[in-house]
């Protein structure tokens, strides 16, 4: 099975921490040259000093806000004049938590701007190359609530689906260009957005954190929080040329917790 990506060039999103940099460390350590983006320039630039360099790659960063989706263009623009995108990391922190009910409109309109406009504008940025080169990956990173909404996160929630029904949308239509489009929906994985969502549950229920979090690992059947690295080795796969036949599929790594077949 080929899973090298010796060669190739990877964008990844919300990559100073958390699931974009265990993915930008996997890809590295796979072969591929990654460009970093996130808001904080201080851990972005620690962050690429951690990525591997095997294969003589020349990684590199970018320091965008996902909530100015101007210049994110911008900046994914000049990116793709310099560098031939082969794989694109479409990730970035999710909306706070709360009831849907309670939720002002503005939220809406900031979380979309966030998630589904910022990959989209990536993705118009990515394709033209990946067409020409007849191969490409885009890769999603959104949640188990595309399958199942979770409760006190109804923003999320909300703007989450929307993601999904746009990326199997894309895939249907990029298909034929030897590109493929896919979703990864990570369920209760050990990373700050889950302490803050943690914290947000425990405070509505009025009990410890810690007792929040011992809640939170009993409904996952693996009775655990997932690790960031074991989502990178399945974003690792759907990158790699042995996917190349897995296309428009949100699929589920969260230890069993969601309850859909």
């Amino acid at each position: 099975m080929e899973i090298s990506l010796e060669g190739k060039t990877a964008l990844v999103c919300g990559s100073s921490q958390g699931i974009g940099k265990a993915i930008a460390i996997e890809l590295a350590a796979l072969g591929a040259t990654c460009i970093l983006l996130a808001r904080t320039e201080e851990k972005l630039k620690l962050a690429v000093s951690e990525l591997a360099v095997d294969k003589f790659q020349q990684h590199n960063y970018a320091v965008v806000d996902f909530l100015d989706v101007s210049s994110l263009a911008k900046i994914a623009e000049e990116i793709c004049q310099r560098h031939k995108i082969d794989i694109l990391i479409n990730n970035t922190g999710g909306p706070a938590a709360g009831l849907i009910s309670s939720a002002e409109p503005i939220a809406f309109e900031a979380a979309f701007q966030q998630h589904l406009i910022c990959n989209h504008v990536l993705t118009q940025a990515v394709v033209p190359s990946m067409k020409k080169n007849q191969w490409g990956r885009i890769i999603n990173i959104i949640s188990t609530s595309v399958r199942i909404p979770l409760d006190f996160l109804g923003v999320s929630n909300t703007v989450r689906a929307a993601v999904a029904s746009w990326s199997k949308t894309m895939s249907n239509e990029l298909a034929e260009f030897g590109i493929t489009v896919n979703s990864l929906l990570p369920g209760f994985i050990a990373t700050a957005r889950l302490d803050a969502v943690a914290t947000s549950f425990a405070s509505r229920e009025q009990v410890d954190k810690t007792v929040m979090e011992s809640r939170m690992k009993l409904s996952v059947p693996a009775k655990r929080f997932g690790l960031p690295s074991e989502i990178a080795a399945v974003a690792a796969f759907l990158a790699s040329p042995a996917a190349s036949y897995v296309n428009g599929v949100s699929l589920p790594v969260d230890g069993g917790r969601t309850g859909t077949i």
